[in-house]
């Protein structure tokens, strides 16, 4: 995993510089870190892992709170001078086409954790090796975590990244997102309360 390409971009947080990860310079689905101009790497960072969600992100899908997590997080990172690292590993690593069909299965009834299962799929096929060695490249080495999600932690916990502390994000549930957002505390261990 390498830097690819970086350059500045002005958002409605706030300036970020942007970088590229990938193996190869000729992918186009490139990781990306967001990191703030005047972000200080001698200090710990606050720094949110999120893992595309381009239902979420793009589109503003209201049957999850990944749009929001990432809008939020960004608005930290500005007024922190962090960073948010976007994994390009969509619908919890199983891919857009997969998560479409997940969806149709929830709709019928099944939860996300279910409706992965019924497709043969794993529950939650992310790696965050990705993230941590994007942090390495980054010289990013102590961090204030923005996650929910004790995977992100445990991956952290056992890396050269020191996780001075986790900051949760939570975000209101809606009628449309609450039985997901059941899950993900129930049966994924996430950490927030209903």
């Amino acid at each position: 995993m390498k830097k690819q390409a970086e350059a500045l971009i002005p958002t409605s947080w706030g300036n970020f510089r942007m970088i590229a990860f990938s193996e190869r310079e000729e992918e186009w689905m490139p990781h990306l870190a967001l990191v703030h101009e005047h972000c200080d790497i001698s200090q710990p960072v606050l720094t949110r892992i999120h893992s595309e969600c381009i239902t979420g992100d793009l589109f503003g899908s209201r049957r999850c709170d990944c749009g929001e997590q990432l809008h939020k997080a960004l608005e930290m990172a500005a007024e922190q001078k962090g960073a948010v690292l976007y994994l390009r590993q969509e619908g919890r690593g199983i891919g857009i086409i997969n998560k479409l069909k997940a969806y149709n299965l929830q709709d019928r009834g099944l939860n996300t954790v279910d409706a992965n299962i019924h497709l043969g799929l794993e529950v939650d096929a992310r790696q965050y090796n990705i993230a941590i060695e994007m942090l390495e490249a980054l010289s990013i080495s102590r961090i204030h975590l923005l996650t929910n999600n004790p995977e992100k932690i445990e991956a952290l916990e056992n890396s050269h990244i020191e996780v001075v502390s986790r900051i949760p994000l939570v975000m209101e549930p809606k009628k449309e997102n609450f039985n997901y957002l059941k899950t993900k505390q129930e049966e994924l261990g996430h950490l927030f309360k209903l």
